[in-house]
């Protein structure tokens, strides 16, 4: 008999474990969150996460292992084309180049003891602060955090991060360690800006990268997903990293959103209108009027070309180009070209001529008129005023007024992307358009502006792709983000080197034509948009772009940032807007005496074009007599992608 029992009762172990497991579960009530209690030994006053059975542990590891052995194929791929010297597996180790300004900066940090010693006190005091609290926690009471994220900081949206004693702990051990790193950087003695600049922005990638967040063990939402799905969301995760490996040949093409759930024409871009001129730098849209009469005097609008026009013409609701023919207005806009190989020549020069100018003449022959309303939005913008320039320079009076989107002239405050203006960073750049035929790849410029804000357009993706497994859902502006266009060799090292890194426009030092630029000598009307929170073109550097004109220039900052700022329909609702039309030395000094206005700034915009010119002519229809019209908008140039 005992013979008996001994040999039984191993026979059956998983599922004894099993339903036992599944007894005590029914036998236990959900916690006050909904969730289940812990495990033993642990608080039930704390929320938990749920355990998994030996079943759910075979089913994890056979998905893993599944997985694995999928991606098996897709990494003997990429070690055979890295062997070969395939160029574009073979990225910089540190393509900032970088690590000279780091080691420079810890020296002089090192040889600093008061600076080390204010750190590590400020450091140690966080961290008595955080275990005061965590005991006060433990014995059920209520603790104020020794530390808050930033405002904005989405990363610790899960109840776990501020409930769960260990995730609570954690997050605040995290930021404390971000906060002690970066107030060494940004407090170093004997840097210039440059450095401390590039040695900040390296320090806030790592920093980044190594957030518990971004991790499958420290991270309370895998956890869940993972014991709910038994690992299938790391099975899946893992085949969606072999699927952007695989979209990007084996470059890492980091899935933002759903790129089969939009199409250009149809679901964006779709107000009506006609291609009436095409050339080899762009196509010139005329837009159908929304109105019996429109304003006599046409607008133009100069579009950046590093991402694609349609960001003023996403869903109809909030369309700028939509809202702008509802007002009555004729517009006109220039769709650059996504250049390709052939167009790694064309020089800066060329795209105000053939485009700015060409378009100028076109909308001439469309409406019989000779001077128009311009508008330049970003890069758009810089070149915009650089043509002002030329052209006061050239006699040529056909722009009536301009108005610049969040565009910089002066870039001595240029922001975080002065960061990628050194000779190394140019040395990289040049090295990628060269594998690639001349062109900068779209791919490598969204990269560089998914890096600018991290932990929003990259880290978040990480998660939510390959942690929690998850298919990135249909969204317009992550469609247009991820819409980039390519680069021409000439033109994007031109721009870098005379804007970002010389400055040359705002110094009166630039060259086109033949003629030294000066900006003093643009004497149009002006009006300037800001937003408050831009990160690519700050408001200050705008402040100081506006007051480089000869004549009178309104400056107006919005709420928000690069693009919501800029694009904001008034039935939103949303953000505000200052204004104030003096333009004093320092924009604190405009800042005092501006006044905060609720909602879209863009009635008022439309109320300084009207006070310019009001006289109304009958609509006009795209090409008038003189063009005719080769394709409905948003024609050909925009549907071709990187």
């Amino acid at each position: 008999m005992a013979g008996k029992k001994t040999t039984s009762k191993p026979t059956r172990p998983a599922k004894s474990a099993s339903s036992a497991s599944k007894k005590a579960a029914e036998k236990q009530p959900a916690d006050t969150h909904g969730k289940p209690d812990a495990a033993p030994g642990h608080d039930p006053a704390f929320p938990s996460l749920p355990t998994a059975d030996l079943e759910s542990l075979e089913t994890i590891s056979r998905n893993v292992m599944q997985s694995a052995l999928k991606s098996q194929k897709l990494m003997a791929d990429m070690m055979r084309r890295s062997l070969e010297g395939d160029p574009s597996l073979s990225p910089q180790a540190d393509p900032l180049h970088a690590s000279p300004e780091l080691a420079k900066t810890w020296e002089n940090v090192l040889a600093d003891p008061e600076l080390l010693l204010q750190a590590q006190s400020d450091l140690y005091r966080g961290y008595l602060d955080l275990w005061a609290g965590a005991a006060k926690k433990m014995m059920g009471e209520e603790a104020r955090p020794a530390i808050e994220p930033e405002k904005g900081d989405k990363r610790w949206r899960a109840p776990e991060w501020t409930e769960h004693p260990m995730f609570d702990a954690m997050r605040q051990s995290y930021l404390l360690n971000q906060r002690f790193l970066l107030n060494l950087v940004n407090n170093a003695k004997g840097i210039d800006d440059e450095t401390r600049r590039k040695v900040n922005f390296v320090t806030r990638q790592m920093i980044d990268a190594m957030s518990p967040t971004n991790f499958a063990l420290t991270n309370p939402d895998v956890l869940k997903a993972t014991f709910e799905t038994k690992g299938e969301n790391l099975s899946r995760g893992l085949m969606n990293l072999v699927n952007d490996l695989e979209r990007g040949n084996g470059r890492l093409a980091l899935t933002q959103t759903d790129m089969e759930g939009f199409e250009v024409g149809k679901d964006l871009a779709a107000t009506p209108g006609d291609v009436i001129y095409r050339n080899r730098v762009m196509e010139l849209i005329q837009y159908a009027p929304a109105t019996e009469t429109v304003r006599q005097r046409p607008i133009l609008i100069a579009p950046p070309w590093i991402n694609k026009f349609y960001i003023m013409d996403m869903r109809p609701q909030g369309s700028l180009i939509r809202w702008l023919t509802q007002q009555g207005f004729t517009v006109f806009l220039i769709s650059w070209v996504n250049p390709d190989q052939s167009m790694k020549d064309a020089t800066f020069e060329d795209y105000i001529r053939e485009g700015l100018f060409q378009a100028l003449d076109c909308v001439e022959q469309a409406t019989g008129e000779r001077q128009v309303d311009t508008i330049g939005y970003c890069i758009g913008g810089t070149m915009l005023g650089s043509a002002l320039a030329l052209m006061a320079a050239e006699k040529d009076d056909r722009i009536a007024s301009a108005t610049f989107f969040a565009a910089q002239l002066d870039f001595e405050l240029a922001g975080e992307l002065l960061v990628f203006i050194d000779e190394e960073w140019f040395k990289e750049i040049s090295r990628l358009m060269d594998t690639q035929g001349g062109v900068l790849d779209g791919r490598t410029m969204a990269d560089t502006f998914n890096m600018l804000r991290a932990n929003d357009l990259v880290w978040s993706f990480v998660i939510n792709n390959y942690l929690l497994g998850k298919t990135p859902q249909a969204f317009d502006l992550l469609y247009w983000n991820a819409d980039q266009t390519r680069m021409p060799k000439t033109l994007h090292l031109y721009y870098l080197q005379k804007f970002y890194k010389q400055n040359a426009l705002a110094k009166g030092e630039l060259e086109l034509g033949g003629h030294k630029l000066d900006l003093k000598k643009v004497t149009i009307p002006v009006f300037m948009q800001a937003s408050k929170e831009d990160h690519i073109a700050p408001a200050d550097s705008v402040y100081r772009s506006a007051r480089l004109f000869g004549g009178k220039t309104q400056y107006m900052m919005a709420g928000s940032g690069h693009i919501a700022g800029v694009v904001n329909h008034p039935d939103a609702n949303k953000y505000q807007h200052w204004i104030n039309e003096a333009l004093p030395e320092s924009r604190e000094d405009w800042l005092k005496a501006a006044k905060e206005n609720p909602g879209s700034w863009w009635p008022h915009w439309k109320a300084w074009l009207v006070s310019m010119n009001d006289t109304q002519v009958d609509a006009r229809k795209p090409g008038g007599d003189k063009l005719k019209p080769i394709c409905p908008a948003p024609g050909e140039y925009v549907k071709v992608r990187s």
